[in-house]
């Protein structure tokens, strides 16, 4: 590309960027808040020397949200969450899981308790109390696991959005789960050409774009595959296992926080009956909120709505 070129190409850009910024309406703008604010990213070193990435956005005195992301994700598939309530005077943390996005990538450790065990040390290092845990798919096992494992010392409430606990795998004691015959399928996915199962799954399933007169957006497509070609091969591979096979019912019952589960009724990823609905049968006092028609990403393609649902949800908690 020559020099003139990329001029152009730069004026051009700023001149979009300029334009969308004049028409963007004023009260779009999320409002800054009167408290010392900063939003910074670094990593922190976990028990095996692994690096995890982390976000820590908003006030420091605001009352924490710790965010899990889904597979093959990383932190940023929560940015429309983490800005939405970071402005609202809360603090928003998210990591990439070990092997995804910025993390570093060990061969081993792809399994829930190692998840669970990084996030608290995630949790412990920057001493989070009265926490709201939010996760998402796989990393709504993760705040299971965690719950399990770590106790709820440092967590005022939890919400699963689209959560893959109790269990996806149909087992004898499991009736309502998929057959393991999915999960090799994506595994089978993986091997042959993972760059294309992600394109495959994004443009598909997880959004729902392969419903009749859905609204498809390339740029939520692009955003999933960029992010999952960002994850390290193992790290991915080894998290089929880890989403589809581990059993939460055990720490579903430990929860005694606050719970919130979310669910989209045509999740066609995580189907709600066998996950959202039996969730909220097994964690005493939670509030299922069902979204009619919405697909497993709706993090993206139902924001504003769980934007909403998570604020009241927090306020609600209190710190």
């Amino acid at each position: 590309m020559t020099h003139t070129s990329l001029n152009r190409r730069s004026l051009l850009i700023s001149s979009a960027s300029i334009g969308l910024a004049t028409a963007l309406p004023a009260a779009a703008a999320p409002q800054p808040s009167s408290r010392k604010t900063a939003m910074t990213a670094t990593h922190l070193t976990v028990r095996d020397g692994a690096q995890i990435y982390f976000k820590d956005w908003g006030p420091r005195d605001g009352q924490p949200i710790v965010f899990s992301h889904g597979w093959p994700l990383n932190s940023d598939s929560w940015e429309a969450q983490m800005l939405f309530l970071a402005s609202r005077g809360f603090r928003c943390v998210a990591h990439d899981r070990r092997g995804h996005g910025r993390s570093s990538q060990p061969w081993g450790g792809h399994e829930m308790n190692t998840y669970a065990d990084d996030l608290a040390t995630v949790m412990d290092k920057l001493d989070l109390k009265k926490a709201v845990m939010v996760g998402f798919s796989t990393g709504g096992g993760e705040v299971a696991r965690y719950i399990g494992r770590h106790g709820s010392k440092r967590v005022a409430g939890a919400a699963l959005i689209s959560a893959v606990p109790p269990q996806m795998l149909k087992t004898a004691t499991n009736p309502g789960g998929l057959p393991m015959e999915v999960f090799d399928g994506i595994r089978a996915g993986e091997l042959a050409n993972r760059s294309q199962l992600y394109k495959d799954i994004a443009s598909g399933p997880f959004f729902g774009f392969n419903r009749p007169g859905a609204k498809v957006s390339q740029g939520l497509i692009d955003s999933f595959w960029a992010a999952g070609m960002q994850a390290g091969h193992k790290a991915t591979y080894d998290c089929i296992k880890a989403f589809s096979e581990t059993d939460f019912t055990e720490d579903l019952k430990k929860f005694d926080v606050p719970t919130l589960v979310v669910h989209g009724d045509d999740d066609q990823i995580v189907p709600i009956d066998a996950s959202g609905r039996a969730a909220a049968k097994l964690v005493k006092g939670s509030k299922l909120v069902v979204y009619p028609g919405a697909p497993h990403g709706l993090a993206d393609t139902h924001k504003d709505k769980l934007n909403a649902d998570l604020l009241a949800f927090v306020n609600g908690i209190g710190a």
